[in-house]
């Protein structure tokens, strides 16, 4: 009897994913772990809780650019009905009450910071101008105080004028000007500082810490040595790059889009006028391109010490003159240019200004997109060659 036969099947083994998808698995598995990483600091944690929600409201309520409250001195040497006046015009809530000080004392107070402004009325001040001559009076300004002498010395000569003018009119009401000037100001009615400081916060935070977090994390790992263990890994450098920008980027638009939300819209009552989507699909590409610097500065520098050095610099730089704080145009052109063409941030700051502040849509922004995804390849690329070179020793 012939022994039995027994046929064994084998089943085929299940194809892995190729090429993109295998691309997309890896790089989802890293941001994964990017964001374990990323709960596990909570100081990091910490950092951008403060940063986009205490930080934005004291600066916005601290950080006032109105002039409120300015101490002025006067010295009265004229003590007519006319130099009283004056003297009573400058009254709060732009002025803290004038005082009337002696002209020795003037150097005094304003050395030690107590006065701001002193007011000079000569004698005879009110005689000259009833006869026709002509009067003068001076006004010292401390002009280390920048925005405050700017703003207040526009503010006391209107009213110095205004004051001379009701007084020879004989009454208390404007004489009538050929001309009726109506201002509006739009996008901000009220000329609420607030209202500017507390979004261009949101939006310097944006560039600071995902500079920040994306460089700290690739410092992290090679200081703890755990970069070594990608290595032995099927993952190539441009999906370990990928997810380290897409988990520290994510966790930044979260950040921000909160913030713009809760801080801004709800506790500080300003208006959002564009699109929070688009412009958080703007920041998106932002984000890609500064986490991309970011990477760039981790591997030029080997130790958090030394990316620290390198990285303040060149995000003062970025914000100092990216328009958020001062206008492009009061730069000289050839910087404008310079800026433009180097720094992403102008483009996201004019992209910003434009949907939040004005309600621009898409067709309005588009170029300023365009502007960051050709800025944001060029940091890839070369980031990427960085990386290669630095890690994998390609």
């Amino acid at each position: 009897m012939s022994p039995e036969r027994t046929s064994a099947t084998t089943e085929p083994a299940q194809p892995g994913p190729t090429g993109l998808r295998l691309h997309l698995a890896n790089i989802y598995q890293l941001v994964i772990k990017e964001l374990r990483s990323i709960r596990a600091d909570p100081v990091m944690l910490i950092l951008v809780v403060y940063a986009f929600s205490i930080a934005v409201y004291t600066v916005a309520t601290g950080a006032s650019t109105e002039a409120k409250n300015l101490t002025v001195g006067i010295v009265d040497e004229d003590r007519s009905d006319l130099s009283r006046q004056i003297q009573n015009a400058l009254n709060p809530p732009l002025f803290k009450s004038a005082v009337t000080i002696s002209a020795r004392d003037i150097d005094e107070e304003m050395d030690h910071g107590r006065l701001v402004f002193v007011l000079e009325i000569p004698p005879s001040f009110q005689a000259d101008l009833l006869s026709g001559r002509r009067a003068s009076v001076q006004l010292n300004v401390d002009a280390t105080a920048m925005t405050q002498a700017g703003n207040g010395s526009v503010y006391i000569q209107s009213i110095i004028a205004q004051e001379v003018t009701n007084f020879l009119a004989g009454r208390e009401t404007v004489t009538s000007a050929p001309i009726n000037v109506v201002i509006r100001s739009k996008f901000n009615p009220n000329l609420n500082s607030a209202w500017f400081t507390s979004v261009m916060q949101v939006i310097n935070n944006v560039t600071l810490l995902t500079v920040i977090l994306t460089g700290a994390a690739l410092i992290r790992e090679r200081e703890q040595g755990t970069v070594e263990h990608l290595l032995v890994m099927p993952v190539v450098p441009a999906e370990i790059m990928l997810a380290k920008i897409i988990a520290n980027g994510l966790v930044i638009l979260v950040a921000a889009g909160l913030s713009l939300a809760v801080v801004v819209q709800w506790w500080l009552q300003v208006p959002i006028a564009g699109s929070l989507t688009l412009f958080l699909a703007g920041a998106a590409l932002y984000a890609f391109t500064v986490a991309a610097l970011g990477i760039m500065l981790g591997t030029l520098a080997t130790s958090m010490g030394q990316f620290g050095l390198l990285a303040i610099p060149i995000l003062v730089i970025m914000q100092l003159l990216s328009g958020s704080s001062t206008p492009m145009e009061s730069m000289p052109v050839w910087l404008q240019y310079v800026m433009q063409i180097i720094s992403p941030t102008p483009h996201f700051v004019a992209f910003s200004q434009a949907v939040l502040y004005r309600g621009a849509g898409l067709s309005v922004v588009w170029l300023q997109l365009v502007a960051l995804v050709i800025i944001g390849s060029v940091y890839f690329t070369y980031a990427l060659s960085r990386f290669r070179r630095v890690i994998f020793g390609d």
